[in-house]
C-alpha cells in the first residue's frame, strides 16, 4: 500500500510543475498592460510606467520572472493583488467557502439523482424510462452552462418569481461571517427567514452547476450496472432465489459503484470549471467570479496563483479518489 501511495504522490510533482508553467504563461499572453490598467483613466507617464514595471519585476526577462515566481511559491508567498493590494491567499480563503458550498450542493444533487436514475435505467434497459433518461442525460451534458443558467433565471426568477436572480442571501439580513458557509451562518444566526433566503439563492446556481455532473454520473452508473449484472456472481445470486432488491443492492450496485466513485471524484474539475460561468451568471461571490474579474483587470498574481490553487485542489481530490479506489479494489494496488 505504501508503494502505491508513493507512486501516486510521485506523479504529482511533474504535473504540478507543468501547471506552474501554464499558469505563469497564461496571464502573460493576454493582451493588455497591467501597469496601464492600474493607472486607470488618469493615464501614466513613460517614466512612471518604467518605475512601476521595475518595481513589479515586469522589466526582467520572462524566464527570470518565472523562477522568481517559483521561488516565492515554494516559500508560501503567492503575492499580492495588483488591484486590492491584499495577499492572494487571504482573498482566496475569504471567497473559497462560497465556491465550496455551491460545489458541494451541486455534486450532492448530481449524485442523489444521477445514481438512482442510472440504476433504474440499467434495470429497465430498453424501456421508455431508459431511453428518456439517457436522452435527457445527453442533452444535459451537451447544454452550455451560460445558456441553461439564463433560461432558468428567465423562467423561475423572471416569469414565476420563485427564486432570486443573484447573490447568496437577501440584503435585509446581517449577521457575522462565522464559517463562510451561508447556509450554516444563516442557520446559527437565529434570524427568522435567513436560512430560507440562503436556500432560495442557492437553488438555481447549484442546479445549473449540477447538470453536467448529473448527466455523466447517470450514464456511468447505467454502464457500470449493465456490466456487473452480466457477471457470474450476479447470475448465481439470482439462481439461489435471492430477492431482486438484494441482488441489485448488495451484489450488483456495490461492485458497480467502484467506477462511479471515480467518476464522481473526477467531476470536481468539471465543477470548478463550471463554477466560473455559474458564479458570473448568478453574481455568486466565489472563486470563479473572482478569477473572471482578475483576468479582465490583468491582475497577474491573482490569476496565476488562483489557477495554481484551483489546480492543486483538483489534484488533491483526484489523489484521494485514486487512493480510495485502491482501498476498494486491492487489485489496483498491485498493478
Amino acid at each position: 500500500m505504501f508503494r502505491f501511495i508513493f507512486s501516486k504522490l510521485l506523479y504529482l510533482v511533474p504535473t504540478f510543475m507543468g501547471i506552474t508553467i501554464i499558469a505563469f504563461g497564461f496571464v502573460r499572453i493576454l493582451p493588455g498592460d497591467p501597469v496601464l490598467l492600474m493607472a486607470g483613466e488618469r493615464g501614466i507617464s513613460p517614466e512612471r510606467h518604467a518605475i512601476l514595471s521595475e518595481q513589479l519585476g515586469f522589466d526582467r526577462p520572462i524566464w527570470v520572472q518565472y523562477f522568481d515566481f517559483l521561488g516565492r511559491l515554494f516559500q508560501g508567498d503567492l503575492g499580492n493583488s495588483l488591484v486590492t493590494k491584499k495577499p492572494v491567499m487571504a482573498e482566496f480563503l475569504t471567497l473559497f467557502p462560497a465556491t465550496v458550498e455551491l460545489g458541494l450542493v451541486a455534486i450532492l444533487i448530481a449524485t442523489l439523482i444521477g445514481v438512482p436514475v442510472g440504476v433504474l435505467a440499467a434495470i429497465k434497459r430498453g424501456s421508455w424510462f431508459d431511453q428518456v433518461s439517457m436522452t435527457a442525460a445527453l442533452v444535459g451534458f451537451s447544454m452550455p452552462i451560460f445558456w441553461w443558467g439564463l433560461l432558468l433565471i428567465i423562467f423561475f426568477s423572471g416569469i414565476l418569481g420563485w427564486t432570486p436572480v443573484s447573490g447568496r442571501i437577501s440584503l435585509m439580513y446581517f449577521f457575522p461571517d462565522v464559517t463562510g458557509f451561508m447556509l450554516i451562518d444563516s442557520l446559527i444566526s437565529g434570524q427568522k427567514g435567513a436560512f430560507t433566503s440562503a436556500i432560495s439563492h442557492l437553488i438555481l446556481p447549484s442546479v445549473v452547476l449540477a447538470t453536467i455532473p448529473l448527466a455523466v454520473i447517470a450514464r456511468q452508473t447505467r454502464s457500470a450496472m449493465l456490466e456487473v449484472m452480466g457477471e457470474d456472481y450476479v447470475r448465481t445470486a439470482r439462481a439461489k432465489g435471492m430477492p431482486p432488491r438484494r441482488v441489485i443492492g448488495v451484489h450488483a450496485l456495490r461492485n458497480a459503484m467502484i467506477p462511479v466513485i471515480t467518476t464522481i471524484g473526477l467531476q470536481i474539475g468539471v465543477l470548478m470549471a463550471g463554477a466560473i460561468l455559474t458564479e458570473t451568471i448568478f453574481s455568486w461571490p466565489g472563486i470563479g467570479k473572482w478569477m473572471i474579474d482578475s483576468i479582465s483587470r490583468r491582475d497577474y498574481p491573482v490569476v496565476q496563483s488562483g489557477l495554481l490553487l484551483i489546480a492543486g485542489l483538483v489534484m488533491l481530490v483526484n489523489l484521494l479518489v485514486d487512493l480510495t479506489y485502491g482501498l476498494i479494489n486491492p487489485r489496483i494496488r498491485h498493478k
